[in-house]
């Protein structure tokens, strides 16, 4: 969250330090029961209040854990172009170049096999 933006500081104060499983699933854009199957796996730390076991999800809590999806998501990228950039370039179409590529290299070793041929009859 940008703390400079004033519209932003006072929206977030409206809510609280700690957000609903409904408040998180809005600021995540999803549904309560992902939000709710986030906070059971683990993957989004959150405390149980009260009687009854309301989960809340500390406001700090939720956007270091959207900081850290970011920086999920920059590595991950940043591995998928690895990948990419380490596969050699290859015309799979096996076009007119393909062939006519095949047709130089057959050509040029049967004139290297004619030169060997006349050196070895040459001596």
């Amino acid at each position: 969250m940008n703390d400079s933006d004033p519209a932003a500081r006072s929206a977030a104060n409206a809510l609280g330090r700690f957000l609903t499983l409904a408040d998180t699933a809005e600021v995540l854009n999803i549904s309560a029961s992902q939000a709710y199957a986030l906070v059971r796996s683990g993957e989004l730390p959150a405390i149980k209040i009260g009687g009854h076991g309301h989960w809340r999800v500390e406001r700090a809590v939720l956007e270091s854990y959207i900081e850290a999806k970011y920086e999920e998501a920059r590595r991950m990228s940043l591995w998928n172009q690895s990948d990419y950039a380490s596969l050699d370039e290859h015309s799979f179409g096996g076009g007119d170049d393909h062939h006519a590529a095949q047709g130089r290299a057959t050509q040029s070793r049967t004139d290297q096999g004619r030169s060997d041929q006349s050196r070895t009859t040459r001596s």
